[in-house]
C-alpha cells in the first residue's frame, strides 16, 4: 500500500501492531496462568496497551504538525518573497511527494519571473531602439523641413530635399507597417486567403515596385522562370514575404550589382531563389537573421531594424513553406524558399 511507503507511518503501524500481539500474549498468559483472577490484570493490560497507542499517536501527529507548520512556513517566505524557500522532502510518501510538488512549482515559478524579467528587459530595449529609429527620421524631416523654407526661390533645391524627405517618410512607414503585421502574426489574427496565383506575375509586380529605386542607385533586377506555374497563396501576403527579402538585397548591395529572382518546380516543390552579388552576410550573423530585432555589429546598415527578415519567414511558414539562406561574405547572399507540394506547371 502507498500509505505505508512513508517510513514514519510504517514504524506507528508496526507499534500499534506489536502492542496488540504483546496485549494478546499477555492476555493469554494471565489467563492460563491466573485463573479466576484474570479479569483484573488483563483491564491492567489493556490500559498500557491504549496508553501505549495513544503516545504512539501522538508522538507521530505531534511531528506531522511540525512538519506541515514548516511547510506552511517555508510557503510564507516564498509569497513573501524569498525565492530560495524550499520544503524539505527527502523522504517517502504521499506527504513528501506533494511537498516534491510544491518545491517543482516553485521552480517554474522562478523560471517564469526571471522570464518576464528579460522580456520586460527585451521589451525596453526594443521600445528604445524603435524610437531612436524613429526619431533619426524625423530629425532629417525637420531638417529638410528648414531648408525647403529658406530655398523656396530655387526649384533644384526644393526638389532634392522634397525627394530627400520622401525617403525618410518611406522609412517610417516600412517601420510601422512591419511592427503592425509582426502584432498581427503575433496575435494569430491573420487569415491567408489563397487562390491559384501566377509566379511569373507576380514577381513581375515586386520587380516593377522596385524598378525606380534600383535605377536610381545603379542596379538590376532579374527574373527568371518557367511562366506557366502557379502557385495557391495569398498574394499580398506572399508579395509582402519575397519585397522584404528583395529589399534586404537592396539595400546590402551597391552601385552595379544585381538581385536575381528565380523560381522553379522541382520535386513537386516550389523553389524561389533571390540572390544578390552585394557585400554578403557575415558567418556569425547567418544563424541570427530571421531573429526579430537582430542587428548585426559587422553590418554598415544603420537604418534597419530587422523586422523585414523575421516577417518575410513568418509569411513563409504560414503558407506552409520553409526558407533558408547561405552567404559568401563578398560575394554576397541568397535566401532559397521551398513550398512543397506543388505540382509542375
Amino acid at each position: 500500500m502507498k500509505i505505508l511507503a512513508n517510513r514514519k507511518i510504517k514504524a506507528l503501524f508496526y507499534k500499534i501492531l506489536l502492542s496488540m500481539l504483546v496485549f494478546s500474549l499477555f492476555s493469554a498468559a494471565v489467563m492460563w496462568l491466573l485463573q479466576g483472577k484474570d479479569a483484573f490484570y488483563v483491564w491492567i493490560g489493556a490500559a498500557g496497551m491504549g496508553i501505549f497507542i495513544v503516545s504512539a499517536c501522538y508522538s507521530y501527529f505531534k511531528e506531522q504538525n511540525e512538519i506541515m507548520e514548516n511547510a506552511a512556513r517555508q510557503i510564507r517566505e516564498y509569497i513573501s518573497g524569498n525565492k530560495e524557500a524550499r520544503i524539505e522532502c527527502q523522504d517517502e510518501g504521499e506527504l513528501y511527494r506533494l511537498f516534491h510538488e510544491v518545491n517543482s512549482l516553485v521552480s517554474i515559478l522562478n523560471a517564469h519571473i526571471e522570464n518576464e524579467g528579460k522580456e520586460k528587459e527585451f521589451l525596453r530595449n526594443t521600445i528604445s531602439d524603435i524610437s531612436h529609429q524613429l526619431k533619426t527620421p524625423l530629425a532629417a524631416l525637420n531638417i529638410y523641413n528648414d531648408i525647403l523654407q529658406g530655398e523656396a526661390e530655387n526649384p533644384p533645391a526644393v526638389k532634392e530635399f522634397a525627394d530627400l524627405s520622401e525617403q525618410e517618410l518611406e522609412r517610417i512607414e516600412t517601420l510601422v507597417q512591419n511592427l503592425l503585421n509582426i502584432s498581427k502574426f503575433d496575435a494569430g489574427t491573420i487569415v491567408m486567403e489563397k487562390a491559384a496565383e501566377n509566379m511569373c506575375e507576380m514577381m513581375e509586380c515586386i520587380r516593377k515596385r522596385f524598378s525606380f529605386r534600383a535605377e536610381q542607385e545603379g542596379k538590376e533586377i532579374i527574373l527568371s522562370g518557367d511562366e506557366s506555374i502557379d502557385f495557391a497563396c495569398d498574394r499580398n501576403w506572399m508579395m509582402e514575404a519575397v519585397s522584404n527579402i528583395v529589399k534586404n538585397a537592396l539595400d546590402h548591395t551597391k552601385k552595379g550589382d544585381s538581385v536575381r529572382i528565380a523560381w522553379k518546380v522541382s520535386a513537386s516543390a516550389l523553389q524561389i531563389a533571390i540572390k544578390d552579388n552585394g557585400r554578403g552576410i557575415h558567418p556569425q550573423d547567418l544563424y541570427y537573421i530571421f531573429k526579430r530585432f537582430y542587428r548585426s555589429r559587422y553590418s554598415k546598415d544603420t537604418q534597419g531594424i530587422g523586422l523585414g527578415l523575421p516577417l518575410a519567414k513568418s509569411i513563409i511558414e504560414a503558407h506552409g513553406g520553409s526558407i533558408t539562406a547561405d552567404s559568401e561574405l563578398g560575394a554576397g547572399a541568397a535566401f532559397y524558399l521551398y513550398f512543397p507540394g506543388v505540382p509542375p506547371g
